[in-house]
């Protein structure tokens, strides 16, 4: 068993000063190794930048939930454990339900030597609260204590996690298990459902390889922009000359959904004509999901924890990291089947649950559907078109192979993010509403995340569409996207790519309202 109970100072203490790194990884990660160490003595672990732990006194009442982030072992199948970062010792971290508009206190404890940041994903809160260092949120203290108030909103399926960077240390960062669902309680539930079932979905024990290529053929529509190919693969052609690698990747040995691989956890019990709420959380650091369960639709009621115009039914889900979707399955295929991920490696090796029928019994089974293409437009308004914005902000994404110790870097509008200067690039007037036209100049696809606020989409890949509300949206390769928000949040407001590689090595940027 690997331990992988070291702190992240811990860890590169160890492996720069015995030379282990240099067998597992080669000199191009020492370096970012030693580099990381190096930002965490002088900029993250400062007493200056660390604010003091806010004591609880007498006169404050009881906290709704409380919170404690430390090492932790978890039992992913029988006799197999992974050490890891938690939330009160488990993985996922303790769902917490709260009530839309009323105010809620939570304590969060930070029981490991290094500080921490824990973000609530999709959240209206304030910049003091939403759990981000560039936008200001004060740090939790090592060994301290953080007792925040904030009042929910908006209703649906929203996370927590952390938002610590995590660089070249696999233990860090959201490749540890520092994920929880969180969900807000409406008036009115979208989708007729006789139950709740919470899915976070999960990887561990990551491991950096050279290359690879993710899936980009389930995305609808597939139009690539031929300007921004040419642009892409000119510059890997060219970088791959010079005699340069492909940059570093993460890969996974164990997959798991609630902390469980395939085959090793509780099987979700239903009955024959129930109809079941799945809420699918992607807790992953880096990975794409999807998820299917042979026989059956899924009808999609929210996306990212907002009512979609137009729910419908669809044979797969597909979730960038950070991405959320709830939808209801009716029950009408008796027997024991595989919830799973379609690809088979990935479900081989732990993605994936056993759903079974009452009174039902036998080996679980899986049949992959048909491809399906992924459009978020599938859920839009009918009539597909948004109302103008006040102003438009073109952005474009590109990597840069290997530039950074081997590992690639990525600039917004050629600017990539430096944690020294905390440059706010794109200035804000409250109440104005904003279109980010956003290229793609790179052959990944960026799961891309604003906080503080939600944004309709308002075309993909060239075709308009409106209606749907999300906080996060995968940008295919090579591909435009666009989306709207209002400027309804004042204060610093991060824009990131929430694959967690991308966002170490540069791909964030600030917004700021004036």
């Amino acid at each position: 068993m690997r331990r992988h109970d070291l702190t992240r100072r811990e860890f590169l203490r160890s492996t720069v000063a015995t030379g282990t790194a240099a067998g597992l990884f080669g000199t191009d990660v020492i370096a970012a190794l030693a580099q990381i160490q190096r930002e965490d003595s002088i900029a993250v672990c400062s007493p200056a930048d660390v604010p003091t732990a806010e004591p609880q006194t007498q006169a404050q009442a009881a906290a709704d939930y409380t919170l404690r982030i430390g090492a932790s072992a978890i039992e992913i199948a029988p006799k197999h454990m992974v050490s890891t970062i938690t939330y009160n010792g488990k993985f996922p971290g303790p769902l917490l339900r709260f009530k839309e508009g009323r105010e809620a206190a939570v304590e969060i404890h930070n029981d490991t030597d290094a500080p921490e940041q824990l973000h609530w994903h999709g959240q209206m809160v304030s910049t003091e609260v939403d759990g981000a260092a560039e936008e200001g949120t004060p740090y939790i203290q090592a060994h301290g204590m953080r007792r925040i108030t904030f009042t929910p909103r908006p209703a649906g399926l929203r996370f927590y996690h952390t938002h610590r960077r995590a660089g070249a240390d696999l233990h860090a960062g959201q490749y540890s298990g520092q994920v929880g669902a969180v969900y807000i309680e409406a008036k009115d539930e979208p989708g007729r459902h006789d139950r709740e079932v919470f899915l976070v979905l999960k990887e561990f024990e990551g491991s950096f390889s050279k290359g690879g290529d993710m899936p980009q053929d389930f995305l609808s529509p597939p139009t690539k922009v031929k300007e921004l190919e040419e642009a892409g693969e000119s510059a890997m052609k060219a970088s791959v000359a010079k005699g340069m690698p492909h940059g570093y990747e993460v890969g996974y040995q164990y997959f798991t959904i609630n902390g469980r691989m395939l085959g090793h956890g509780e099987p979700v019990r239903v009955k024959t004509g129930e109809h079941v709420l799945f809420h699918v959380v992607n807790g992953s650091a880096t990975e794409l999901r999807s998820l299917a369960l042979p026989g059956h639709a899924f009808r999609v009621v929210a996306l990212d924890g907002n009512p979609v115009p137009r729910p419908a039914e669809v044979p797969a889900l597909w979730l960038g990291p950070g991405e959320r979707i709830s939808a209801v399955v009716e029950m009408k295929q008796p027997g024991v089947w595989i919830l799973g991920d379609l690809a088979d490696d990935d479900r081989r090796h732990g993605m994936g649950m056993v759903v079974e029928y009452a009174g039902q019994k036998g080996k679980p089974a899986w049949t992959a559907p048909k491809p399906f293409p992924w459009s978020y437009a599938r859920f839009g308004a009918p009539n597909g078109a948004a109302r103008e914005p006040d102003e438009t902000i073109e952005m474009t994404f590109a990597k840069r192979n290997a530039a950074e110790n081997g590992f690639n870097q990525w600039a917004v509008n050629e600017q990539v993010f430096s944690h020294e200067k905390m440059a706010v690039a794109y200035p804000l007037r409250q109440g104005k509403r904003y279109r980010l036209r956003m290229r793609n100049a790179s052959d990944d696809v960026h799961p891309i995340h604003l906080h503080r606020h939600s944004f309709e989409l308002t075309k993909l890949a060239g075709k308009p569409t409106s209606g749907v509300m999300k906080d996060v949206v995968m940008v295919g390769g090579y591909q435009e996207a666009e989306v709207d928000f209002t400027a309804d949040n004042p204060g610093l407001t991060l824009f990131h790519c929430h694959q967690q590689l991308h966002m170490d090595f540069g791909f964030m940027t600030l917004f700021g309202y004036i």
